[in-house]
């Protein structure tokens, strides 16, 4: 899966000379919380909504309202808005992104084709990619297991469960308590959480969680 399967589109930006306000009711009215910002059709940067709540003035104000909002009228989103800025490719690994994303502690990043924003891949679209990776809208009995982390353990569980007629709809293997083991999470359908149990006890080092899950 790559970045430009999933990222949000069209692309929702500001220019540099657009006023602190206007920016805030973009996001607001668009539910996002960062958008690039463009300028003769190049990126220059990008604003969050953070930033901009980071540059209004504080409640403790002895300014009039007056005042404020002749100064807010006149704060743009230049010099609040991150000049360089972190992107990526369409065709870049969705799990790549997500590591620069934590690695980096953003929310998200614009996405290029040539010099041109095509979208933005936030975390908000990650955490759509994790519902699906573990099955967390389907029905099913959901499984967590401890196995040994070596070739053909994977194998001997898929073949159990399938030769008793279950359907696998999610699996995802993380790292384990200790080097050497693996974390397996599952989703199967066509199977009492029982059954599971009973098949799968045999064939892994241990079962941590069984249990029926709904959609």
């Amino acid at each position: 899966m790559f970045v430009g399967e999933r990222m949000s589109r069209p692309v929702i930006s500001v220019s540099p000379d657009t006023p602190l306000n206007d920016a805030l009711h973009l996001m607001r009215t668009e539910h996002i919380r960062r958008v690039p910002v463009i300028a003769h059709g190049k990126l220059i940067g990008i604003v969050s909504m953070k930033d901009l709540l980071n540059a209004s003035p504080s409640n403790a104000t002895t300014l009039s309202i007056w005042e404020l909002n002749y100064l807010l009228s006149k704060l743009t989103v230049e010099p609040i808005m991150t000049h360089t800025v972190l992107t990526l490719t369409e065709d870049t690994p969705i799990e790549e992104a997500a590591r620069i994303m934590a690695d980096q502690r953003v929310g998200g990043l614009p996405v290029m084709r040539g010099g041109d924003v095509v979208g933005m891949i936030t975390e908000t679209d990650l955490f759509k990619i994790l519902l699906e990776l573990m099955g967390a809208r389907d029905t099913g009995v959901r499984c967590e297991i401890r196995m040994l982390d070596e070739p053909g353990q994977l194998a001997k569980l898929t073949a159990v469960i399938a030769g008793a007629g279950g359907n696998i709809l999610a699996l995802g293997t993380f790292t384990g308590e200790s080097p050497g083991h693996s974390t397996v999470t599952f989703k199967v359908a066509g199977l009492t959480p029982e059954e599971t149990r009973e098949l799968i006890t045999p064939v892994v080092e241990r079962v941590v969680d069984v249990r029926m899950s709904h959609a």
